[in-house]
């Protein structure tokens, strides 16, 4: 346990001192936009990009995987909406909150710190887990608020999600990786050292970053941050290790895994969503504050425990 929570330590550390960055406007709000669209747009989307060229579909497409934690997740999400619901909130507001509840920063923590600290064979199963939060949950939240504010479904719901999947360049990077190793074409050298490089700016970049945003973040309505992090830190992981272990189960090392990464803190672009359709962006701001600074320990406890099943 202590080795591993020394592993971890490099990573937060990162997050700290981009907290500390922007907390006392060394890096400014508009700084940190600027490096996160360099980390989201460039870096990360290299990494994804070279990590599946270098992927066949058969290592990476496991459909119990994809089921297992579909149901995982699923039971989480129903769990935050059903206490939303007895709490009188509108279809919106339950809709954020359960976000919270289920949506973890696999894109910015999860890639680099999982892929470094169990093998980059975790490319796989990880790719697996943020192409189901994009899909399937970035997906139905805009269904859900939209169509609650336009009282019904529409094809225009379905054209925004549409162009904001194939717009998203995490999905773009790793589809066009996935094409290019099903074409069976090697890549060059100087283009396999150039994804290399930009690739590894991706972790140093993303977790500086995600600390320097949260000095941006306020501790508001903490009794409801607290609710939604303990969901995303202690109710994900445990349903989705039901689902991976005993109910659908998979191999051990994806399995562990996916439990990891389901044990993820909750992801900032929630609360770009929440700011975006105006819906609860303080709790949404506090929620990722709070569980970022609690899964420096409990990241931990899952990553220790999965790394001796």
């Amino acid at each position: 346990m202590l080795a591993i929570f020394l592993k971890t330590i490099p990573f937060f550390a990162l997050i700290g001192l981009g907290y500390w960055a922007g907390r006392t406007r060394f890096f400014s709000e508009e700084a940190t936009a600027y490096l996160t669209k360099f980390v989201f747009y460039f870096a990360l989307s290299a990494m994804l990009f070279r990590f599946a060229a270098n992927l066949s579909m058969g290592d990476i497409l496991n459909w119990k995987l994809v089921g297992a934690y579909l149901w995982g997740t699923a039971v989480v999400y129903a769990i935050a909406s059903g206490v939303a619901f007895l709490r009188r909130l509108d279809v919106q507001t339950a809709a954020i909150e359960a976000q919270c509840a289920v949506i973890g920063n696999v894109g910015f923590l999860g890639v680099p710190m999982l892929v470094l600290l169990l093998g980059e064979q975790a490319i796989g199963p990880v790719m697996l887990v943020l192409a189901v939060d994009l899909i399937v949950f970035s997906s139905l939240i805009v269904i859900l608020i939209t169509g609650a504010r336009d009282g019904r479904m529409s094809l225009g719901i379905l054209r925004t999600v549409g162009l904001g999947l194939i717009r998203n360049p995490m999905i773009v990077a790793i589809s066009s990786g996935l094409i290019w190793s099903a074409l069976e074409i090697p890549i060059p050298g100087p283009m396999n050292e150039f994804l290399g490089i930009l690739g590894g700016a991706a972790t140093p970049g993303a977790l500086f970053a995600i600390g320097a945003s949260l000095a941006s973040k306020s501790a508001e309505r903490v009794q409801i941050a607290l609710w939604l992090s303990g969901c995303k830190l202690v109710l994900h992981p445990l349903f989705v290790a039901i689902a991976v272990l005993w109910l659908f189960p998979i191999d051990a090392y994806s399995a562990g895994v996916v439990i990891a990464a389901a044990a993820l803190p909750v992801a900032g672009n929630v609360y770009i969503l929440a700011q975006h359709y105006g819906v609860a962006p303080h709790r949404v701001s506090a929620a990722i504050l709070f569980s970022t600074l609690f899964s420096v320990a409990t990241v931990s406890v899952v990553i220790a425990w999965v790394s001796q099943t």
